[in-house]
C-alpha cells in the first residue's frame, strides 16, 4: 500500500469519526501513547485525544487534502495535511497537520499528530 493510501485509509476514519462528533472513536485511531497537539497544550494517549473532541462544537466538520508524504520505515509514514476544520456558526478554519502513523499489529494508528495555524 503507498504512503498516500495509507495516510487516506486512517484520516478518512478519523474524519468520519469527527464528522459524526464521536470523541472516542476518533481517540481509537491513535496509539495508546500518541502525543496530540490541537490548538490547546498538548496531551500525551487516547483520554486527551477524546477529551479535546469532546470539546469541539457539534458540527464540526474536517476536509483535508494531503500535501506531502514520506515513509520513513516500514512501519512509520509521515503526513503533512492542510485541513479545513468547518463549523455551524462561523467561517472555517484552515490548518496545517502533521501526522505520523504507525503499523502495529491490527492496523496503522496515529501515533503524533501536531497542528499548526499559520494564517
Amino acid at each position: 500500500m503507498s504512503e498516500a493510501q495509507i495516510l487516506r485509509t486512517v484520516l478518512d476514519r478519523w474524519k468520519s469519526a469527527v464528522d459524526a462528533h464521536e470523541p472516542d472513536r476518533v481517540a481509537s485511531y491513535f496509539t495508546d501513547d500518541a502525543i496530540f497537539q490541537g490548538l490547546h497544550p498538548y496531551t500525551v494517549g487516547r483520554a486527551g485525544v477524546a477529551t479535546y473532541y469532546a470539546a469541539q462544537p457539534l458540527g464540526l466538520t474536517a476536509a483535508y487534502e494531503i500535501r506531502e508524504t514520506r515513509r520513513l520505515a516500514d512501519d512509520l509514514v509521515l503526513g503533512y495535511l492542510e485541513v479545513e476544520f468547518g463549523f455551524t456558526d462561523r467561517p472555517p478554519l484552515t490548518v496545517h497537520l502533521g501526522v505520523l502513523l504507525s503499523a502495529t499489529d491490527e492496523d496503522w494508528l496515529i501515533a503524533h499528530y501536531q497542528v499548526s495555524n499559520l494564517n
